[in-house]
């Protein structure tokens, strides 16, 4: 929809104050997008293929093909063709074919398809510096959440086509005040650990290793608990906060929306 493809099902589209349903042609002008995969031509060299693509904006220089070729780690093999491009290198041409003309908003869907570690590292910075420093507002469809919850700012879920909910990052993964607690103790007084924290009305769950309990507990409770099983003389190895990821949340989300 933000980029013409579908018709709207309801409501407008605006883009720096332009609407995709009335003024479709300066609305557009604005964004970059990648959906799904980049489309480029195969039996051309990448430069050849941000060359054209150039000629479709006013005012992209041959300075700004190389800038933007430099800045996606693409430098060397630029002048190569496309033909020859692993995917991961295909992935980060299109993406500089959507920076190309200075958009406003980039839309991105998958982006880490196809890139090792490094590159996505370098990816995952380079988003935030377009977002952060140069002010491009990017949109990154996923379902890779453990690389959303390193990239992204704020995150919004769908579920059935419908909206469930939009927050920053953090809020939305730690606004519970119940935190999970790993413990670990003396296996042969693993029973009697249990027994205690249970006298105390907290879920108690095997953590799956010999020793080793979780528990569900406010996180101010952890001295408390921590003083009380040292107090019956129950050795203490460990205790640690197990933080909630944000695939933990959508889980719970969907659990709860069903």
């Amino acid at each position: 929809m933000m980029v013409g493809l579908i018709k709207i099902s309801q409501g407008d589209i605006i883009i720096k104050d332009h609407s995709i349903t009335k003024d479709f042609e300066k609305e557009i002008r604005n964004v970059g997008a990648i959906v799904e995969n980049p489309d480029l031509y195969k039996y051309l060299t990448g430069y050849q293929n941000l060359k054209h693509f150039a000629r479709m904006v006013p005012g992209v220089s041959k300075a700004r093909i190389n800038e933007i070729a430099e800045s996606v780690g693409l430098k060397v093999s630029i002048h190569e063709k496309v033909s020859t491009y692993s995917l991961g290198m295909r992935q980060r041409l299109g993406i500089a074919q959507a920076l190309l003309h200075h958009p406003s908003l980039l839309i991105l869907d998958e982006p880490t398809n196809g890139l090792d570690p490094a590159g996505i590292h370098k990816l995952r910075n380079d988003l935030k510096n377009l977002a952060h420093q140069e002010g491009v507002a990017v949109f990154v469809s996923s379902h890779l959440l453990s690389e959303m919850e390193l990239m992204c700012d704020r995150i919004a879920v769908l579920q059935k086509g419908k909206l469930v909910s939009i927050q920053e990052v953090q809020d939305f993964i730690y606004n519970s005040e119940v935190s999970r607690v790993c413990l670990e103790v003396e296996p042969a007084q693993i029973e009697q650990a249990k027994q205690v924290i249970a006298d105390l009305h907290k879920t108690v769950m095997s953590a799956g290793q010999p020793g080793k309990l979780s528990i569900q507990m406010n996180k101010d409770q952890i001295p408390k608990i921590n003083k009380l099983l040292l107090d019956q003389g129950i050795q203490v190895y460990s205790m640690q906060l197990q933080e909630q990821t944000l695939e933990d949340k959508f889980l719970e989300i969907m659990e709860e929306k069903k």
